[in-house]
């Protein structure tokens, strides 16, 4: 069996822009050259922002649970009150629900854009390439959903079905690089498209179901302010600061609506262009000409004329990157290594004493988030995904097979950072909330490290030469 494709090392998984930027400064500047392109290269390795996650959460479980007083600064800290009074609006939150209502607007905008590139141009472009992953994450948000409500039916938490539905990409990406070369190409790209389809999923029902008080003039004035960006967007206005401004005004309608605020990020990620304003035809074609002319301006020590001709190259240059890239490669690295650790931070702290641990082993809401997950996820995965092969709805890679599934299936239970904050929408109890954390944090942990140790397993052999898709419907596991 010939050995398929190696993966690229870590440098090459800085977005090829941002490459050309840090190494063309590289060639002059030795603090660039040593610091800036090395620490570009770590930050992108896909283990890393998983990494930082997961300290932040172990940062937050010790803080809460030091000796008083230092407990108490940790929960002091978070409830301390910040209000913002513009006369026609007052939102005053604390810092929890800053970051939970504020902060994380930044992480589902990027969430919006991952959604929109892999709707057009990715994995989820096109009924039989999206069909897989979609069926797959859509088993692995009902099984789950259902042993929820299973044992919580008509109990106090019952309101928490939808913790166990979501998958955390950088958690599952972190832990499937962290099984190496070894495994197919494939299967990375059918995890993070499956999150994708699962994210989908999870913003909905925050829409839809965790939605309380609703005010229709103020959801008007959202969805007016929404359409308002799209027409600017159209009319060809680029000036991010004037989307930024709206943007706010769309945020904090959204928020007065009783719609959860994140949603406007979620709204404005897909209303970002995701093809670039010149084409490489025209950039090569507008470059030539304007290069022409600035070589005359220089010729003539016309600074000004020069100058002018600059500023077009560089509108030009910028156009030809489409503004959804753009945006993603430079918020990425903010909300995988501030916004999602903060989040955690603020979020993971929960008090773990005997009697919480007996309690929480005892409690149907930790129970339910926790076989949600660690069962639910993976057999709603792949059973999903074996009935839409099946029934020809959709082809498995050739390069994997049906344990490679389960594997990411497994990963799929890491529902770590959505599952958290689904739990603070879904309970106002400190209890529950006290519970559903501690089935979160446990079926996370033993759903990453069983799917570790699967996955590892079975890509013990170097993974098929070819990547390309193939009818594998009558396939067995192993």
């Amino acid at each position: 069996m010939s050995e398929g494709p190696r993966r690229p090392p870590p440098s090459h998984r800085i977005p090829p822009r941002s490459r050309g930027e840090v190494e063309h400064e590289a060639e002059r500047s030795y603090v660039f050259r040593r610091v800036v392109l090395p620490a570009q290269r770590f930050i992108h390795t896909e283990v890393l922002g998983g990494i930082v996650l997961l300290l932040a959460a172990v940062v937050a479980l010790i803080w809460a649970n030091l000796p008083s007083p230092l407990d108490e600064a940790y929960f002091d800290l978070f409830a301390t009150e910040l209000s913002i009074n513009a006369g026609i609006f007052h939102i005053e939150e604390d810092l929890h629900g800053w970051i939970n209502d504020g902060l994380m607007t930044l992480f589902f905008f990027v969430v919006g854009l991952e959604i929109k590139r892999e709707m057009t141009r990715g994995e989820l472009a096109g009924f039989q390439k999206a069909m897989l992953p979609v069926t797959a994450a859509l088993g692995g948000m009902i099984v789950p959903a259902l042993i929820y409500i299973a044992l919580n039916a008509g109990g106090e938490g019952e309101r928490g079905w939808g913790i166990p539905m979501a998958t955390d990409i950088a958690f599952a990406l972190g832990v499937l690089a962290l099984v190496g070369r070894r495994i197919p190409a494939q299967l990375r790209v059918f995890l993070l498209a499956l999150a994708i389809a699962d994210d989908i999923g999870a913003i909905s029902v925050i829409a839809i179901f965790y939605t309380s008080d609703l005010s229709i003039e103020w959801l008007l004035i959202a969805g007016g302010i929404l359409a308002f960006i799209y027409g600017m967007g159209r009319a060809g206005v680029r000036d991010i600061s004037v989307y930024l401004l709206f943007g706010f005004f769309a945020w904090v309608a959204m928020f007065e609506s009783g719609v959860h605020p994140t949603i406007a990020g979620v709204a404005l990620g897909l209303m970002t262009p995701a093809n670039p304003y010149y084409s490489p035809a025209k950039f090569e074609e507008s470059m030539e000409d304007l290069f022409a002319k600035y070589r005359e301006a220089h010729a003539r020590d016309d600074e000004a004329a020069a100058q002018h001709i600059l500023g077009q190259i560089e509108t030009l240059t910028e156009g030809t990157e489409a503004p959804l890239e753009r945006l993603e490669r430079r918020l990425l690295p903010i909300t995988s290594f501030f916004v999602v650790p903060l989040f955690a931070l603020a979020n993971a702290g929960v008090v773990i004493t005997g009697d919480s641990v007996s309690h929480a082993v005892s409690s149907d809401v930790s129970q339910g988030v926790a076989f949600g997950l660690l069962l639910g996820k993976p057999v709603g995965i792949f059973l999903a995904a074996w009935l839409a092969v099946r029934l020809g709805l959709a082809s498995l890679p050739l390069s994997m097979n049906w344990w490679h599934v389960l594997g990411v299936g497994l990963l799929g239970g890491v529902g770590f950072t959505v599952s958290l904050f689904v739990n603070g929408l879904a309970f106002d109890d400190p209890g529950l909330i006290s519970d559903g954390k501690m089935g979160i944090l446990a079926g996370s942990i033993v759903a990453a490290i069983i799917g570790y140790v699967m996955l590892v397993v079975v890509t013990r052999e170097p993974p098929a030469s070819s990547d390309e898709d193939a009818q594998v419907a009558g396939a067995d596991p192993g």
